[in-house]
């Protein structure tokens, strides 16, 4: 069985967003009098929270348990969140949101090998529609089949629900596709719902525990750029293509069989 599609997380995969949440969120925060600020250590230590609502529920428990006792402490939230993704698509429209190395490249190539392409993401849509609008103009209109976002799934990586959506979507099975993710929650997410993944980390989530990926990478690399994408020293490649996921997707597969066997 070939690989049939290549699901894609978004923030921190497809692009370098990070650093615009923490900002839109610090933006919202001063807008409305809070007294909160998220430093880079800080935010780092949040990310293990996904999804920006549940971020924000999760800070409060931690650091201003007050606020949540309030009255309507939960709609407080969404509309902090709402205004925060707002700022958070103004900042993406601005420009400044760069994809990560080789990610146009690759998803070009995969688009025209007829390989199926998907998104599963707890970002909103509309973080999604911002960045497919600006940071990725560039890749043909549609060429993510089936988009997976926060709205779609009530619980949020680690847990696999977003990932079980796409594949319905897709009408896949699981050892037809393949995940590539940043972080351990998102490994952790592709992994539960059956699917092999690819590490590219990002400066947040490097030196996470990536135990159980395909592979580890520092970024999916350039033809023309001569550095190894690849932390592991198993391999020995400067870029991600086609073929090489193809690849890595039947290695996998045989190893997961004979472990089964």
């Amino acid at each position: 069985m070939t690989l049939q599609a290549v699901i894609f997380d978004v923030d921190g995969t497809l692009a370098d967003t990070e650093e615009a949440h923490r900002q839109a969120f610090n933006e919202t925060f001063r807008a409305q009098g809070l007294p909160w600020e998220w430093d880079v250590p800080l935010y780092r230590e949040l990310l293990a929270v996904t999804g920006g609502k549940e971020r924000m529920h999760h800070y409060c428990e931690r650091s201003h348990p007050a606020y949540l006792a309030q009255p309507g402490a939960r709609d407080m939230i969404s509309r902090l969140h709402e205004e925060k993704t707002r700022r958070y698509t103004q900042l993406v429209e601005g420009g400044g949101i760069t994809a990560r190395p080789g990610i146009l490249r690759l998803l070009s190539e995969l688009h025209a090998a007829g390989v199926r392409l998907a998104i599963a993401t707890t970002t909103t849509r509309a973080n999604v529609d911002a960045l497919l609008a600006t940071t990725l103009k560039t890749l043909p209109q549609g060429i993510f089949e089936v988009i997976g976002s926060g709205e779609d799934a009530a619980i949020k990586k680690p847990a696999p629900d977003i990932y079980l959506h796409v594949l319905d979507r897709l009408g896949l099975m699981a050892d037809e596709c393949l995940a590539i993710e940043d972080s351990r929650n998102g490994l952790r997410a592709a992994q539960g719902a059956g699917i092999p993944a690819l590490i590219t980390e990002c400066r947040w989530t490097a030196g996470e525990d990536f135990d159980g990926a395909v592979a580890v990478l520092s970024d999916l690399g350039e033809p023309h750029c001569h550095h190894k994408v690849v932390r592991s020293a198993l391999f020995n490649i400067g870029y991600i293509d086609a073929i090489v996921l193809r690849r890595w997707h039947t290695a996998w597969r045989f190893a997961t069989r004979g472990l089964a066997s």
